[in-house]
């Protein structure tokens, strides 16, 4: 185990380190590959539709089925960061979801895409948690929830990134070469295998088993199943909560960006060009929402600052779907609340850091990426509802679903305890104010 500073975990610094700001870029960065490879498909609907023969349905199921993947990944990769690190899987992950993008772009068939889509979608579930949980277990507890929200900003550089190869891009070189070029996040594992210490509560925890301080059945419990201690008595309460939260945010989320490209170029008649432009606003305020939402987290709590967040991304669906005609003559206020709804889904900037405060160290990945990709799971029907409803009310309609989910997630928020400022121990879940370790 990595000896720091007067015997000290990370987590219990005062302000980060040098150590501390590995740790964020390295799961800053697998996030934002992890979002690019996921959302590019998004925006190569139409040219892949075209190519392939496949109607707007056919093309849901592909989206539906990597979004489903992603909860296999978030479990199986989840048991497999509790058992051998956090550093470790993190480079799984990234290798897996890069492999299954570039196989995407060899796909000769609806049948093959599906399956390299699952592929790309079960490394996608995993990095996630994996990097959360990282980003958990060390950063000190007065700076976790501005730190862990930070992370998400990968979310809305991988969704501008990909809207920029979606875009820009893509007219020139295809769709095929589009997802080949996107292999580049692999060389992610070269960097994190050399710079990256191991989380060191994991690394405690495991010493302490080794050397016997704990006890047999910690011991036992340790090798066993990390995913079926989540249905115990202990924790199955919180684990179900958790995940109806993750559902009612992963819903709003994806019911407005499964189809969002779609519905600016087929019901709203722009450009491929200029609807990658408008996402790219839409994503610009997702940075900043995601950006600022620890600060007001540290700050207020973290359950008004989730509610504030998830309240204006639904004000800002609203506004760019069902009230679409009566702004729509003024350009710069539908770009205004285009800003809007991504800077609201800076709430997704709180799930991490709460997972991590309520589930102990032994299962923490297992929880936080069961919960976070069985929700992703869900979202399988996601596309294809958007596209059922749009038959009736257009895309604006399907797409308006979105904001009774975060209306939901912004209200269910408040049936959890208030988590700022607690510290994380090697066993227990940690307490506010102070921890110890090996408690």
């Amino acid at each position: 185990m990595i000896k720091f500073m007067n015997g000290k975990l990370l987590s219990e610094y005062d302000i980060p380190i040098k150590e501390h700001y590995y740790i964020l870029l390295m799961s800053w960065a697998g996030w934002v590959f992890d979002f690019y490879d996921l959302t590019l498909y998004t925006f190569l609907l139409i040219p892949i539709g075209k190519e392939l023969h496949l109607s707007n349905i056919h093309l849901s199921y592909i989206l539906g089925t990597s979004l489903a993947a992603t909860a296999l990944g978030g479990i199986v990769f989840g048991v497999l960061a509790d058992r051998y690190g956090r550093r470790s899987v993190l480079q799984w992950t990234i290798l897996t979801y890069s492999i299954g993008t570039f196989l995407s772009g060899l796909a000769p068939d609806f049948y093959f895409l599906i399956l390299f889509r699952i592929i790309t979608g079960i490394g996608v579930g995993g990095e996630w948690a994996t990097g959360q949980t990282y980003v958990g277990e060390t950063f000190p507890p007065k700076v976790r929830g501005r730190f862990g929200a930070f992370m998400q900003t990968g979310a809305p550089v991988g969704v501008a990134l990909a809207a920029l190869v979606g875009g820009f891009l893509s007219p020139l070189i295809g769709w095929r070469a589009s997802f080949m070029v996107s292999v580049l996040p692999a060389v992610l594992v070269i960097i994190v295998r050399k710079k990256l210490p191991e989380s060191d509560l994991w690394e405690e925890r495991k010493s302490m088993i080794k050397s016997g301080k704990l006890s047999k059945a910690v011991s036992e419990d340790e090798s066993g199943s990390g995913f079926m201690s989540l249905f115990s008595s202990d924790y199955i309460a919180t684990f179900l909560k958790s995940l109806l939260l993750a559902i009612f945010i992963m819903s709003a989320y994806w019911f407005t960006y499964a189809w969002l490209p779609g519905y600016l170029y087929e019901q709203r008649h722009f450009s491929m060009t200029k609807s990658g432009l408008w996402m790219i606003i839409t994503q610009t305020g997702g940075f900043i929402g995601y950006a600022t939402f620890g600060f007001v987290a540290d700050r207020f709590g973290r359950r008004p600052a989730f509610t504030l967040y998830a309240f204006l991304m639904a004000t800002g669906l609203i506004m760019i779907t069902l009230m679409w005609s009566v702004i729509a003559q003024y350009p710069s206020v539908i770009l205004a609340f285009m800003f809007m709804v991504g800077f609201g889904t800076g709430f997704f900037g709180g799930y991490g850091p709460i997972m991590s405060e309520l589930f102990p160290t032994k299962i923490r990945n297992t929880a936080m990426g069961t919960a976070f990709n069985l929700a992703r799971g869900v979202q399988f029907f996601t596309p294809v509802v958007i596209v059922v409803v749009a038959r009736y009310y257009g895309l604006g309609g399907g797409i308006s679903i979105a904001s009774l989910f975060a209306v939901l997630a912004g209200l269910w928020i408040w049936t959890f305890p208030e988590t700022r400022g607690k510290k994380l121990t090697a066993l227990g879940r940690g307490n506010r104010g102070q921890g110890v370790r090996g408690e």
